[in-house]
């Protein structure tokens, strides 16, 4: 009896496993796979690591080149910053500060542009104030943090309310930047939908020596929510 109970247990001990099976079956297909793509494993490497970056450039964040000098001095022609793609996905909309990335096609012209938001949906953008300065919900915005030496906030005047859904923008070069000011009599009225915001730039990554990550100004912090200061 102890004779057969042992067979029995050494029977049993060398059935292979399901889940050690459907491993090895998977194994060969993958096998399979590579000896009939050119290159084997190397390709389907090669495949895998490039299908993983499109996920990433698509959905999560994208880098994107800075083609005019519209956002000097802090961002300049050449710079490529890294593009938050889920910045404003999931609930969350531009602050006023931000430096975003959008499709101006429709609104701007058929490009992507890169811009720093002023006014957000329900907010009342002026410019100017008694000493040139530009006024969001009453409050005087001081930008001398970051507009680019020499220029003044704006040589155009404007005094619009921004709807909701949608950001005024503006270049931190006025004097080089076509930006909401040049559109005011344009579609959309110089508003950009948020729905046409790709996402936040976020980070400076090229070159290596402009490596830096993009905060949002102070300046902005102590402006009034919409409405607070205006009939």
């Amino acid at each position: 009896m102890d004779t057969e109970a042992q067979q029995t247990e050494r029977d049993r001990s060398s059935r292979p496993e399901p889940e050690a099976a459907e491993d090895r079956s998977r194994f060969a297909l993958l096998a399979r796979v590579t000896d009939w793509l050119p290159g084997g494993w190397f390709t389907l490497t090669l495949f895998a690591c490039l299908t993983f970056l499109l996920v990433l450039n698509t959905f999560v964040a994208q880098p994107f080149q800075i083609p005019s000098g519209s956002m000097e001095q802090g961002l300049r022609i050449g710079d490529r910053v890294l593009v938050n793609k889920l910045a404003y996905r999931f609930g969350a909309g531009p602050r006023r500060g931000d430096v975003v990335v959008f499709d101006g096609s429709g609104y701007f012209g058929d490009a992507d542009y890169i811009k720093r938001v002023v006014g957000v949906g329900g907010d009342h953008v002026v410019c100017c104030d008694k000493k040139g300065r530009i006024e969001v919900n009453g409050r005087s915005v001081d930008e001398t943090a970051f507009l680019y030496p020499g220029d003044t906030p704006s040589t155009v005047p404007f005094n619009v309310d921004v709807p909701d859904g949608t950001v005024f923008v503006l270049g931190d070069h006025r004097g080089d930047s076509s930006d909401s000011r040049d559109h005011l009599g344009s579609p959309g009225g110089g508003m950009i939908p948020v729905s046409r915001v790709i996402g936040r730039a976020d980070w400076i990554v090229w070159p290596y020596a402009h490596w830096t990550r993009l905060t949002r100004p102070a300046a902005y912090a102590r402006v009034p929510a919409a409405g607070a200061s205006h009939g």
